[in-house]
This record gives structure tokens, C-alpha cells and sequence, in this order.
């Protein structure tokens, strides 16, 4: 071999473009690493694979694939879009942003009882599998004897709760019963990705005050919170936005999840001065700056998100193929679809597509070929979206899905 053939090999070198990293295809590795061993050896060298050639040729192909695929997980890993895992921990530090840990299951409990008794924040009421939900905030029960609040469950995670399912567990003195029209909000486990990646991209605007971004990235950090929708009215007059009457000159801001007290700090935090509040519930919070020695008080308004249920009506077409078990699989399906990162069960004032499903439903096999899939908020729907108002958060029980087979 003359010093000109010195370090030159047939195997194609991986390249970068305006696309990004571009690694060989492995069939042209292996190419490549097969006729680099039969110029080594001389030429007329056997290049079929079950020889001992053809194996190192392989194993030098697989290995260098893979040594290509890591480098562009790398490379993949430093954009926001992409990144997963330890390398989106890594852009979340650069915002000083962490990961969430699991979230928990919010439900909306109606409180009956004594007129004007008060419910205090961290009542317990439980539901029949055991699990306790404490009250996010205090509940006054109105002249009706009626008082309408949200309740965390205690344990993280994804724990469903269904409706009519919830009741009293912790005694207060004039309340004499608790339930929940409404299935909670499932929490869920670590944040995903996708999850991730939208609160971070909505905290961008995190350094920043008055911003209506600004107040939603600050929302959103609260610890428990799940969701959050913001939005403000700058005219001299009220005016209805997502089916919500907002008054003249105020923010409105719209969330599940979270103490009354950490969400209306975070409000307070961002929130430009001299804007007032549309909301249904009300906390006073103090100023936290250090700078002042008496710190003045401030009272925040903001809404908790109604629990809204969901309905999907599903039809498949009938044949030997389809099984037993095809309205709980379906069922099963459409509700892990609606809980996945990213999926339906995190939005406010949203709209629900019953096209969204369709491949979930497919994915259970060849038998489930879908004449028809419906959503509404109402039983028996007829429609292929669901609306909700800017102050409803989706829920979902497999009670609320039905499946035809035709």
C-alpha cells in the first residue's frame, strides 16, 4: 500500500447539511466495510455474510450505526422540539425550570349543608377505592346551603375518579354531605415531554411582568397545577371571550390544580399594576418583597376550571373477527388517548376532535375498522368536535364512551 492509500476506506462518511446531521444509510456501511476487507486481503475475497468476513463486516456495520444514531439522539437532544428525558431536564435548567413530578387528580365537589358554613382548605373527602382529596381552598356554603369547590387527591399520580364517587371524610361541623356531578380531572405521572416542553415554552416570557405569557408561565410553575388559560380585557366595556363575560379592564385567568393561595401569588407576581381581576374565586394574599416592612395585601380573583364530562359514541362494523372484549378494549383505548402526554385531558376553553381517536381505536387490530366516532359534551352526541368554554377543563369515564357494533 503506497502512503497516497494511507487512511482511505470505501465506507461513506456521514455529512452535515442545512437539514442537519446526515449519517449513511447502514446498507452502504456494509458496502463499504465489505470492500475495504477485500482490497485488505487482496481482492476475490468471499463477501457473503455467513462468512467470518461477512460477520466482522456486519458486526463493524451495526456497530458504527449505532455509533451514529447516539450521536444524533445528541444532537437531537439540544432542540426544544426533539429533546427528551436528561437532555430536556438539561434546556430546562438553562430556565431554571425543573421537571414536575406526578400531578394529582382534581375533582369539583359540591358541599351541601348549613348556610354560610365554611369548609376549610385541606378538608378531606374520599372516594370508594380509598383515596383522599383535600379541599385547594375554603368553601362557603351559600343561603342555599350550597358551596361548590375543588379537591386534590393526596396520593400522585393517575388516579381516576368517577363521578358520584366522592363523599365526606373528614367531619365539618354544618356540612352534611359532599359529591362530585363530575368525573375529576385524572392526574398524572412524571411530566412527558410534551408537557415539558409547552410549559417551557411558555415560560419564556418568564422574566417578564404584565405580559399575559408572563402570567400563564407563572401559573403553570405552581406546584399541582395541570392546567392554566389566560386571557385579558382592555375596552372601557365587559365582554364575552370563550363563552365568559369578562369585565372592562381586567385579567382573567382560568386553572385546575394547585392551592388558591400559590396560584394567586403567582397572579400577583406577574399581573401589571392597576388591571383588575374577573374571576369566581377570591384570595387575599400579602406581597411577598422583603423590602417592606409592612407588606401591603392585595385580594386576587381568578376561576377554577369546571370539570366538563366528555362523550364519545363509537361504531365499528360487525364481523367474526371482532371480539368479545371490543367495548372495554375501545373504551380502554379512547381513554388512555385522552390521558396521554399532550392529549385532551390538559386543556382549557379547547376543542376536542373525535378524529384525534381514530387511530387509537385502529391500533387494536384489524377487527376494528370504524364506521363512525363521535364527541360532544352531552350523551349520544352526533358531532365530530366538542367545544369548551374558557373556563371548562375536559374530563372522561369509560361510562361516558358507548360502542356500537353494526
Amino acid at each position: 500500500m503506497s502512503a497516497s492509500d494511507t487512511g482511505t476506506t470505501s465506507v461513506p462518511a456521514p455529512s452535515f447539511t442545512d437539514a442537519g446531521f446526515v449519517a449513511p444509510a447502514e446498507s452502504d456501511i456494509l458496502t463499504g466495510a465489505l470492500a475495504d476487507l477485500n482490497a485488505a486481503m487482496g481482492g476475490n475475497l468471499n463477501t457473503d455474510l455467513s462468512t467470518p468476513q461477512g460477520q466482522l463486516a456486519t458486526s463493524f456495520t451495526a456497530a458504527l450505526g449505532d455509533a451514529y444514531d447516539q450521536f444524533l439522539a445528541i444532537l437531537n437532544g439540544v432542540d426544544p422540539e426533539r429533546a427528551f428525558g436528561r437532555l430536556q431536564d438539561a434546556i430546562g435548567n438553562i430556565y431554571f425550570m425543573t421537571r414536575k413530578g406526578a400531578t394529582a387528580t382534581v375533582v369539583t365537589v359540591v358541599c351541601t349543608g348549613a348556610a354560610t358554613t365554611v369548609v376549610p382548605e385541606g378538608t378531606l373527602v374520599q372516594d370508594p377505592s380509598g383515596y383522599y382529596y383535600a379541599a385547594d381552598g375554603a368553601i362557603t356554603l351559600d343561603a342555599t346551603g350550597t358551596g361548590t369547590g375543588t379537591f386534590s387527591c393526596t396520593t400522585l399520580g393517575a388516579i381516576a375518579c368517577a363521578a358520584n364517587s366522592i363523599s365526606i371524610y373528614q367531619s365539618v361541623t354544618g356540612l352534611s354531605s359532599a359529591t362530585n356531578p363530575a368525573a375529576g380531572v385524572t392526574g398524572t405521572d412524571e411530566e412527558g415531554r410534551a408537557a415539558f416542553e409547552a410549559r417551557r415554552e411558555n415560560s419564556v416570557a418568564g422574566n417578564s411582568v404584565g405580559s399575559l405569557d408572563a402570567i400563564a408561565g407563572s401559573v403553570s410553575a405552581v406546584d399541582g397545577v395541570t392546567a392554566a388559560y389566560v386571557v385579558d380585557n382592555s375596552t372601557a366595556a365587559a365582554v364575552t371571550t370563550g363563552g365568559v363575560s369578562i369585565a372592562a379592564h381586567s385579567l382573567y385567568v382560568c386553572v385546575n390544580g394547585g392551592t388558591d393561595e400559590a396560584v394567586a401569588l403567582a397572579i400577583l407576581s406577574k399581573k401589571p399594576p392597576g388591571c383588575g381581576y374577573t374571576g369566581t374565586t377570591t384570595v387575599t394574599v400579602t406581597d411577598p418583597n422583603s423590602n417592606y416592612q409592612t407588606p401591603p395585601t392585595y385580594s386576587v380573583s381568578f376561576t377554577r376550571a369546571a370539570d366538563t364530562p366528555l362523550y364519545f359514541a363509537v361504531t365499528i362494523k360487525n364481523s367474526a373477527s371482532v371480539p368479545s372484549t371490543a367495548a372495554t378494549q375501545i373504551q380502554a383505548a379512547i381513554l388512555a388517548a385522552f390521558e396521554a402526554d399532550g392529549g385532551d385531558a390538559g386543556i382549557i376553553g379547547g376543542t376536542v376532535y373525535a378524529s384525534a381517536y381514530y387511530a387509537a381505536v385502529a391500533a387494536l387490530g384489524s377487527w376494528a375498522k370504524i364506521v363512525e366516532i363521535t364527541v360532544g359534551t352531552a350523551a349520544s352526541p352526533t358531532g365530530f368536535t366538542a367545544a369548551l368554554n374558557i373556563n371548562q377543563i375536559p374530563t372522561l369515564d369509560t361510562a361516558s364512551i358507548t360502542v356500537t357494533v353494526s
